[in-house]
């Protein structure tokens, strides 16, 4: 298979929806996570189960609630989002954050007793406690985001569901390898997988360069 325009536009249409999915996941699910991990309140078990059982959502399911909510008679049928671009990524942002609060929640809650009375004694404010934390808890935290990551980039359920795999409009990489496999194309199936598990590894190779560089500025 050559990288032909086609090609390189499903690519690059898999990597903008799955980075502003991941994006939005990580502006969200950061910061709950962090919160969840730090304070005890009343009903807290009952979302961390919540969250635990979220993060193991059926992408089939996600896909169908969207496409229920985005459709003509549903509750925002009129931003006309269905088949779009902009449905894939909401699609994908419930299914990722999820991820992204439950790992950053279980990173801080284990670095929490270490710097909460450090911190406190020195005389953090709350939020100045949390960033401290969150930056301790990096390691973890950027585990989520390596898993929302490939939770992103390698689904195709819901991405199926609300998208309808329109060429030139909303078809995927993981959308593209059905197609190729159903017309019994099955080396260009393989040859976009391969460009799938290429474009993971440079993703999980640059987040752990960008770790391992973290770690030695926090040494010195």
């Amino acid at each position: 298979m050559m990288l032909t325009q086609d090609v390189w536009e499903v690519i690059l249409l898999s990597l903008k929806v799955t980075s502003t999915s991941v994006l939005i996941g990580m502006l969200a699910g950061i910061p709950i996570g962090a919160l969840l991990g730090l304070y005890t309140f009343p009903g807290k078990r009952l979302i961390v189960a919540l969250i635990y059982t979220c993060m193991g959502l059926p992408p089939v399911l996600v896909g169908v609630l969207v496409y229920m909510l985005l459709s003509r008679y549903g509750p925002l049928g009129s931003l006309d989002l269905l088949f779009s671009a902009e449905a894939m990524i909401i699609a994908q942002v419930v299914l990722v954050t999820p991820i992204m609060t439950g790992l950053t929640m279980a990173a801080v809650h284990g670095k929490e007793r270490a710097y909460w009375e450090t911190a406190k004694s020195l005389g953090a404010s709350p939020l100045q406690l949390m960033l401290t934390i969150i930056r301790e808890a990096r390691g973890g935290i950027w585990s989520g985001v390596a898993a929302a990551f490939g939770r992103a980039i390698s689904e195709v359920g819901a991405v199926m569901l609300v998208g309808g795999n329109i060429e030139h409009h909303t078809r995927v990489m993981t959308t593209a390898i059905i197609l190729e496999t159903r017309t019994g194309n099955f080396s260009a199936g393989l040859q976009l997988g391969l460009v799938l598990l290429a474009i993971s590894f440079l993703f999980n190779s640059f987040l752990m360069v960008g770790m391992m560089n973290q770690m030695k500025t926090g040494q010195r």
